[in-house]
């Protein structure tokens, strides 16, 4: 059973919901910490007042392994975030605002025509900015029977105390870790501070769900799965990445490397930016990963024996 059943039966999920909605009047939602009044109209960085707006939505495919299964991951893109990556591949959706706006009643009926078609979970794209909203879609969707696990999809830029809000009603936490250097973070994605947030966040993450578990169908139920996107010239940071995870979260983490970086967005005029991934880089990340004992890496096959650190 899905974590948030127990609390939406325990009348917890509603006193949780009014809280998450109330701080939407002085918005710090994220650690931008914007003080706005979304309630009344007021937006801050993400550009959302006080309804969500959702692009697009649907079975997807193309998600990591144990997220998909055999009939799909059920996403849902919700317009609009709280980073500014100049690199984005779904700016328009992100940056621009492209995408509808939608009730919550309205959210609550893609989840469960979602479940219907056999979806494996609901894949929230891009909650950070509107998780009130994404959490009164829950507390109805559940009384009318949604019981599918719970994917928190993120940029990890977020504030352990909305991450708190969110205790036994996420399943599945998959956030970023972007950076392990916070001048690239400002100057590539518009935070200050980005990795000690994230890590702070990832801490909370674990926290609340522990490592990635897998069912026998090989669909995973509940756990933290962890996305490093690789950049050219060695900009994300990995080694400081996947030190940090190994070291600090657990050696069991279920990590995607991913080698899908191509230039997008306004990056075509950086030079460290302006050209894709080589296949040394890709694989010099997935390295040192092994290096520092993780082997649960999406799409790789374990090797017996990691590299020792030396």
């Amino acid at each position: 059973m899905a974590a948030y059943r127990e609390l939406y039966v325990s009348g917890q999920l509603e006193e949780r919901v009014a809280r998450a909605r109330a701080v939407l009047s002085d918005c710090q939602l994220c650690p931008r910490c914007c003080r706005v009044d979304r309630l009344h109209g007021e937006t801050g960085t993400c550009r959302t007042a006080a309804e969500s707006s959702v692009s697009s939505y649907g079975p997807h495919f193309g998600e990591e392994a144990p997220l998909v299964g055999q009939y799909g991951s059920g996403t849902i893109f919700f317009t609009h975030c709280n980073l500014r990556c100049m690199f984005c591949q779904n700016y328009s959706i992100s940056q621009l605002g492209e995408g509808k706006v939608v009730t919550t009643g309205e959210i609550a009926k893609i989840m469960l025509a979602l479940q219907q078609r056999g979806c494996h979970n609901i894949n929230l794209v891009t909650p950070t900015h509107v998780v009130p909203q994404i959490m009164e879609a829950i507390h109805i969707a559940a009384g009318l029977g949604l019981s599918i696990p719970l994917i928190y999809n993120c940029g990890g830029y977020e504030s352990v105390e909305t991450l708190k809000l969110l205790d036994g009603i996420i399943d599945i936490y998959m956030p970023d870790m972007k950076y392990s250097d916070e001048m690239n973070a400002r100057r590539f994605s518009g935070v200050k501070d980005y990795p000690a947030v994230n890590r702070a966040a990832v801490k909370e993450m674990h926290r609340q769900v522990g490592d990635l578990q897998i069912d026998e169908r090989g669909v995973a139920r509940r756990g933290l799965l962890i996305r490093h996107l690789v950049l050219p010239n060695g900009i994300a940071g990995t080694e400081g990445v996947v030190r940090f995870i190994a070291d600090e979260i657990s050696p069991q983490t279920y990590l995607n490397i991913m080698a899908q970086y191509y230039p997008a967005n306004r990056v075509y005029k950086i030079p460290m930016l302006s050209r894709p991934l080589r296949n040394e880089e890709f694989n010099e990340a997935v390295n040192l990963a092994r290096k520092y004992g993780l082997e649960r890496l999406d799409g790789m096959r374990p090797r017996s024996m990691a590299i020792k650190r030396g």
